[in-house]
């Protein structure tokens, strides 16, 4: 349901703009809003058409095509500074890492708009950070999921957040997570490829799409499998979209344990795999390693971090569950 305080601006595509970019014509129709901030709010889902939610720009749209912007409520673009205990795996006068934990939301954003891992840096690293990266994410190269834990790093200065950037852009950044995942994938390692998109029937959600996606490419390996019920599972992001191993797995049909998004559910569970749940009540995923470049020192860099207790303990209540066989792939 929408909140009170959102917008909504609709309007009948013309047949002079048959086949105009959907961008283009959003700056046309509502001349109040810059192109920088339309593009942002097509590609957040706030867009449809004819009922459909449209996540890219450059959609061309036809006459009598009904088209709805939905504009959220103004929030203060200034985070501010918050002194929030963080676990910091290394940093120097040019980048920290950080050792996120689950339940922490990296940068202010509808819903969350204070008490982020933005905050957080802003207390601890003091004003040089602002702006690095844009006002609302200063400092900020990659980002975890709110209840994904592990290994993040973010810039302290232009220079150190142009280098890390292209480095994600250059694929040369290396990041490994853990995640446990129903079933057992088959085979046991192997690539996922697939474009991922903003669900159409949901905004929310991502999506494996056909056409308007971004290509998206996820190693994995089975690290344990038990009884082909649950796996562990290591998986190597070669690209960096929204969601990716969480849409990457559950397309295949093994999706992460807990992640309510995208059906980590099950029913008809026994009296011990659901106690096994209990003890890990988040999306069963972690960035377990982060590897980079120095993007001034040239010093290569890796970090490991551990399954955080409540992984741990999920993943030796389920090897204890019930009869589940112990096999290892």
């Amino acid at each position: 349901m929408s909140s009170a305080a959102e917008t909504h601006r609709r309007f009948t595509v013309a047949r002079a703009d048959g086949r105009a970019r959907l961008d283009r014509l959003l700056a046309d129709r509502v001349p109040a809003l810059s192109r920088s901030r339309l593009k942002r709010l097509i590609e957040t889902g706030r867009v449809s058409i004819s009922g459909e939610t449209i996540t890219e720009p450059g959609y061309r749209v036809k006459p009598g095509q009904a088209v709805t912007l939905t504009i959220p409520p103004p929030t203060d673009e200034t985070p501010a500074a918050q002194a929030i205990p963080l676990r910091i795996a290394y940093e120097d006068e040019h980048l920290i890492v950080v050792d996120k934990p689950a339940g922490l939301v990296v940068h202010p954003a509808p819903g969350n708009p204070d008490c982020t891992l933005v905050n957080a840096l802003l207390a601890h690293c003091g004003a040089s950070l602002s702006g690095i990266g844009g006002v609302r994410r200063p400092g900020i190269v990659h980002r975890l999921d709110k209840d994904t834990s592990g290994l993040l790093v973010a810039a302290k200065h232009d220079a150190a957040h142009r280098g890390l950037s292209a480095q994600f852009a250059t694929r040369r950044l290396s990041r490994t997570y853990r995640a446990v995942v129903w079933g057992a994938p088959r085979p046991a390692a192997g690539r996922i490829s697939g474009a991922i998109g903003r669900d159409p029937r949901n905004r929310k959600r991502m999506a494996v799409r056909e056409s308007g996606g971004k290509p998206a490419e996820t190693h994995y390996r089975v690290l344990q499998s038990f009884d082909g019920l649950w796996s562990l599972v290591e998986c190597r992001l070669e690209t960096g979209r929204t969601h990716q191993i969480r849409v990457h797995m559950a397309a295949r049909g093994h999706p992460v344990v807990g992640d309510a998004l995208y059906g980590g559910a099950r029913r008809r569970l026994d009296e011990g795999t659901r106690s096994a749940l209990a003890l890990c009540p988040r999306q069963a995923l972690h960035a377990a390693a982060l590897a980079f470049v120095h993007p001034v020192s040239g010093a290569d860099l890796g970090f490991e971090s551990p399954l955080p207790a409540d992984m741990r303990s999920l993943v030796e209540a389920l090897y204890n569950a019930g009869d589940i066989s112990k096999t290892k792939t």
